[in-house]
């Protein structure tokens, strides 16, 4: 039987390496594990801490395809981090100029959650709790 664990990462390409680099460490205060050259691959990979578990893996490929819609495309439909004050993460990052759908309450839940892009907009949720 298979027992997964927990995520070990998620891995995301993007279009603009330093871009989406300055994206996920200055905006989103991510803490870089590691950053490592790969010269065979002409491709820059990324190790970012989310909390004390999971970890972002961000490549740069050169010419990566486009994703095909947002966000109704197969595959993964979004990624999501937990804040414990929503406001206050809404504020922060409308302070470094990324726009924020309006917060909405989760129907089954109770909970506040909204969604904002990447740099390559790639969906991201930020949920209360």
């Amino acid at each position: 039987m298979l027992k997964l664990k927990h995520i070990h990462h998620i891995a995301v390409i993007c279009s603009d390496y330093e871009r989406s680099k300055r994206f996920y460490t200055e905006v989103l205060n991510l803490s870089v594990i590691q950053e490592v050259y790969r010269a065979e691959r002409q491709s820059y990979k990324l190790d970012l801490a989310v909390g004390d578990r999971y970890q972002i893996e961000l490549f740069s490929f050169p010419n990566p395809a486009e994703r095909p819609s947002r966000p109704e495309a197969a595959g993964l439909r979004h990624l999501a981090f937990a804040v414990d004050d929503i406001e206050e993460a809404v504020a922060h990052l409308q302070s470094h100029g990324v726009t924020v759908e309006p917060v909405r309450i989760d129907e089954l839940t109770g909970k506040q959650f909204t969604f904002f892009a990447d740099p390559d907009s790639l969906p991201l949720e930020l949920y209360e709790g």
